[in-house]
């Protein structure tokens, strides 16, 4: 008898420690009409969805009290539709839901729980699905782009190139510090923007950049190359003992041209809704945008 239990609690202590081996998946319904459309299913019992959320957030505390990793990721009730239709499963069911969940984060928005609070967490979540569509949109502007019809490159990988070499010379110019990068891009009737931060040390220290962020910056500014659309990067680097400094750049038939001063000046001084003009932020350096080098030369197409 002592055997048996000493065995039962070795396995016991065994299942324990492969819990903690298990990643977790929350599917997260993050906005109150998709909330809403949720609530047509009975098997989705949920019926306010502020008390959801704090159900979410609970659940959440527990998961990560047993020392495993959480992924959140976002519930989209159409593309679940559409998943049940194509796997032939009910919707109406809690295991369609489950197993729905557990794909999301291969082709969907998802990020790691790591103690945020639901309230982080929420804008934390939408701000990651509208960058992975960004992504995903500049990328087929790219590939849809085809062949130039004179020299017979590929125009979006040869803009995807370009635009490869320019950020390293963004973040090289402007030396040491915290640089915070946005570019935006008008493509059709859509405003693309992504933003990038990195980090920089001191000369020869190769800057930090995030795989993701790093990659869809990138796209969007070779996206804007490739359509020689309207558009314009800027830069802002923070670094200990001196003024923040910002510089910034006009995107133009497919190159980027520095701003001057004054224009630099001009862009964060004025409000983009009204033409107001506002306040210089304290302690913040306007800095013309800096030369590039030879290789931004717009396109050739």
């Amino acid at each position: 008898m002592a055997h048996t239990d000493h065995r039962d609690r070795t396995l016991r202590t065994a299942r324990r420690r492969l819990r903690r081996e298990v990643p977790s998946t929350v599917g997260l319904l993050a906005d109150e009409r998709d909330f809403t459309a949720m609530r047509g299913y009975r098997t989705f019992t949920f019926d306010d969805h502020s008390a959801y959320l704090r159900q979410v957030e609970a659940l959440l505390r527990s998961l990560a009290a047993r020392g495993g990793h959480t992924t959140v990721a976002l519930f989209d009730p159409e593309e679940y539709a559409e998943y049940c239709a194509e796997e032939g499963l009910a919707p109406d069911s809690a295991e369609s839901r489950s197993r729905f969940t557990a794909v999301i984060p291969v082709t969907g928005a998802a990020v790691a729980y790591t103690g945020q609070p639901i309230d982080a967490l929420v804008p934390l979540l939408i701000n990651t699905a509208v960058r992975r569509a960004t992504w995903e949109y500049a990328t087929m502007l790219l590939a849809d782009l085809g062949e130039c019809a004179d020299c017979g490159q590929d125009i979006g990988r040869e803009a995807f190139e370009r635009a490869s070499e320019l950020l390293p010379r963004l973040i090289e110019g402007a030396g040491p510090g915290a640089h915070h990068l946005v570019c935006s891009v008008t493509a059709a009737d859509e405003q693309l923007m992504a933003v990038l931060h990195t980090t920089a040390g001191p000369s020869g220290t190769p800057a930090r950049l995030g795989t993701s962020e790093g990659a869809e910056f990138v796209t969007v500014l070779a996206a804007g190359i490739a359509l020689e659309s309207a558009g314009g990067v800027v830069l802002r680097t923070t670094a200990p003992g001196t003024p923040d400094r910002l510089h910034g750049w006009r995107l133009r038939h497919g190159a980027l041209t520095p701003l001057t001063v004054g224009e630099v000046f001009s862009a964060y001084c004025t409000d983009a809704d009204t033409g107001e003009p506002l306040s210089p932020e304290p302690g913040v350096e306007y800095c013309a945008g800096f030369d590039l080098g030879p290789a931004d030369t717009g396109t050739h197409h």
